[in-house]
């Protein structure tokens, strides 16, 4: 039998950048205006874009602006036709009290919003690509030539600060091992100036990084665009696992005014994948004296909060924390870290997972003290999002505390500095999204789940709802037939712990049918990979509407977290660490699948297929090797198979310290022997992340084994080729051929998003 092109249309029209167009107010970012709690915000309604504007005090949402005139006044101010809903611009900012101002094309415009009269005006000096302005706006930073210049904004000579950077011991530069240093070369833009300015602009910290013993990858780029026949070699620097040399960093404090450099007496620390300004972990005193740095030993397991005398360079440690395994300071990965330095550094707000929970502590930031524990229990601590510090209150989202619910769904608690129970400020049973006013007196609220659309409202800072913004408008998608995938919950293999996971239907759904089963797989450790939420940005729109294109064809795809992913307890998470071969708990996987086997009796698993990316990858080839007679075909993109090939950040922090043959049961190619299903493994040729070798290692195994596979190697792709059209079809075309026993349209092409 073959699918038809019908079948090919229906799933394309379910892929992220083709669905997400039928989807209306499903996201309110607010951009909170000066000297008030008001604040604007851009809705994708149905009647195109539309700019409100929110008044909490009053309970108030009324248009921005007259979107009809604007439009009028904008099309004679360009001499071009501007439709009422289709505003050239997705940004505005006030320009005075009855103008606003907006960009068309790079060009600026303000709007006077008594006359509706446009006109082009000259922007305002600003940093320029790359660079970081000074609170005050009165000067920018940036890197020359491995070292820190600022130049004033409002005209004249730059100033060089720094003057003994040279290549591989730059100042302000991030290390090769970003995950995308070849990619970013290639792209000519300008990389980020790891510089924090003090509040006061007189001083701004940054760090000399020096790379120059690490060891070089190399990528050989086969097919160049410029279309030379011979291939170009590219090389970065990155330390792998178990290599005697990391990335260093110094920190530095620069003095604008004076001139001067002030290196702080610290040892230098290692920087395997981003520096503390790019996460948040360095940042000011508010008095702009003291600088406090998050400092990470190269395992992850240990952290320190260092105080560093911005005068004299003189460090203090402030709070240190060890463990066994990793130590956290947030369970999301490269989030802000949750440690929050009050009262001009008499105290500090940590986190720890030291009793089993990721939980906050109270510290006394002069003695190094434990004053109390703010929150205990069996739940998880995700985020401080405000501290009032005159009141004494503490605002931090969390999981698992509320019975009944989700253990991932995030709650908004307030609790006192000063000792107390947490109390909860946003009920629904529901994962909830918040965004405190720059007072602290409100929160915008958007709330939902992966079975309910998002819905944004205003709350006061003690819950009260103050007014209702948006909700989701799924109607169209809805009217194809699609409906939300299903929530459930199975157990892990022990028989007693519970796991969470989703299910997609196709539209076309039989309940009296029977359907291949896909597992969509990505293993963590850093994160969980079954969504919580309806989408409401592109990344997340990405992990939900992906499955649901591929159940399209005719396939039921799941997704579930086991064991030794996070988001959970200590113990959750730690049970993969030593341990990658259990690729964030394949065992959980097949006990979940076999169990929602027995409630769904359409749910084939002698048709049992794998997908995955990156860790994905390494986890479904992991699957199709470790569990032959399980799983019958994966496909495995960009897979990191061996982890002694990767990042030492990576395998260091979840595998632990390389000792003795401690990472050979992850090892991929080991298992290349057990392959009897159908395997295609893909690989970018310039994947500066997952280095396509440990692709070709995989399959040089396979080849001594005497297995028949598939490989793709995709020409002048990077990592992140995950949802490239070309791709994502020869997916779909794997699965229906090898899984459902049919054969694919020919010919049919995914055009590629706008």
């Amino acid at each position: 039998m073959a699918l038809s092109r019908e079948d090919y249309v229906r799933a394309d029209r379910f892929l992220p950048w083709n669905v997400t167009r039928r989807i209306y107010s499903d996201r309110v970012e607010p951009r909170w205006l000066p000297g008030g709690e008001r604040f604007w915000y851009m809705n994708p309604g149905r009647g195109g874009r539309q700019f409100k504007l929110v008044d909490p005090e009053r309970q108030a949402v009324v248009p921005a602006f007259d979107h009809v005139r604007l439009a009028a006044g904008l099309s004679l101010g360009t001499g071009k036709h501007v439709a009422p809903h289709l505003l050239p611009f997705a940004a505005i900012e006030p320009d005075g009290e009855q103008a606003v101002r907006f960009e068309v094309d790079g060009t600026a415009w303000t709007c006077d919003l008594t006359t509706y009269a446009c006109a082009k005006v000259q922007p305002a000096a600003a940093a320029r690509e790359g660079e970081v302005a000074s609170p005050d706006g009165r000067w920018t930073a940036f890197v020359r030539d491995g070292n820190v210049w600022v130049r004033p904004i409002g005209g004249g000579e730059d100033v060089q600060l720094t003057r003994d950077g040279q290549l591989d011991y730059e100042y302000g530069h991030p290390p090769d091992s970003t995950t995308t240093a070849v990619t970013d070369r290639l792209s000519g833009k300008p990389l980020p100036v790891l510089v924090v300015w003090s509040p006061d602009s007189r001083r701004l910290a940054t760090h000399q990084l020096d790379q120059r013993r690490v060891r070089q990858l190399h990528l050989v780029q086969a097919a160049p665009p410029d279309d030379s026949s011979r291939p170009v070699l590219h090389s970065y620097r990155v330390p792998l696992v178990g290599d005697s040399d990391v990335a260093l960093t110094e920190t530095v404090v620069l003095d604008v005014a004076e001139r001067t450099a002030v290196r702080a007496r610290h040892e230098p620390l290692p920087m395997l994948v981003v520096s503390p300004p790019e996460v948040r972990h360095a940042g000011w005193g508010d008095d702009g004296r003291r600088l406090y740095l998050l400092a990470r030993e190269r395992h992850d397991r240990a952290a320190r909060l260092l105080e560093v005398d911005a005068a004299t360079g003189a460090v203090r440690t402030v709070i240190e924390e060890r463990g066994e395994t990793y130590v956290e300071m947030n369970l999301a990965a490269r989030a802000r870290p949750n440690v929050r330095v009050l009262r001009g550094g008499r105290e500090v707000v940590w986190f720890s997972e030291r009793d089993g929970w990721a939980h906050l502590y109270l510290y006394d930031g002069e003695t190094g003290a434990c004053k109390r524990q703010l929150t205990s229990g069996a739940f998880a601590v995700r985020d401080i999002v405000h501290v009032d510090e005159e009141a004494r209150r503490l605002y931090f989202t969390a999981g698992g505390r509320e019975p009944g619910g989700e253990p991932y769904y995030r709650h908004l608690y307030a609790v006192d500095l000063d000792g107390g129970e947490p109390e909860l400020l946003t009920p629904e049973d529901a994962d909830h999204s918040v965004t405190f006013s720059p007072s602290g007196r409100f929160f915008v609220d958007t709330y939902g789940r992966v079975d309910q659309p998002p819905r944004t409202v205003v709350r006061g800072a003690a819950g009260a709802m103050a007014c209702a913004l948006e909700e989701a408008d799924v109607a169209e998608v809805a009217a194809e037939g699609w409906r939300y995938p299903e929530r459930f919950t199975v157990k892990a293999r022990d028989g007693v712990t519970d796991l969470y996971g989703t299910i997609y239907h196709p539209t076309r759904f039989d309940p009296a049918g029977r359907y291949p089963v896909i597992d969509d797989i990505y293993p963590g450790p850093q994160t969980i990979h079954s969504p919580k939420v309806f989408p409401t940005d592109d990344r997340s729109a990405f992990a939900f509407w992906h499955p649901q294109a591929l159940a399209e064809l005719g396939f039921v795809v799941v997704q579930i977290d086991g064991l030794g992913t996070p988001l959970r307890s200590k113990a959750f998470h730690d049970h993969g660490y030593g341990r990658m071969e259990e690729a964030g708990g394949l065992h959980d996987h097949i006990a979940g699948l076999r169990q929602l086997a027995e409630r769904h009796p359409y749910m084939d698993l002698s048709r049992v297929g794998i997908f995955g990316h990156s860790g994905g990858g390494f986890a479904s080839t992991h699957a199709i090797l470790a569990f032959p007679d399980f799983y019958k075909v994966a496909v495995s993109s960009a897979g990191n198979h061996d982890q002694r090939g990767y990042s030492a950040t990576w395998g260091e922090k979840y595998q632990g310290p390389v000792n003795g043959d401690n990472y050979l049961p992850q090892a991929n190619y080991r298992l290349a022997a057990n392959l009897k299903g159908r395997l295609l493994l893909a690989c970018g040729d310039m994947d500066d992340n997952v280095h396509p070798a440990l692709t070709l290692r995989v399959v040089d195994a396979l080849i001594k084994a005497g297995k028949d596979f598939d490989l793709l190697v995709l020409p002048n792709r990077n990592h992140g080729y995950n949802a490239d059209p070309y791709f994502v079809r020869r997916r779909w075309d794997y699965f229906v051929r090898h899984l459902l026993a049919e054969e694919p349209p020919a010919g049919y092409v995914i055009e590629k998003p706008a």
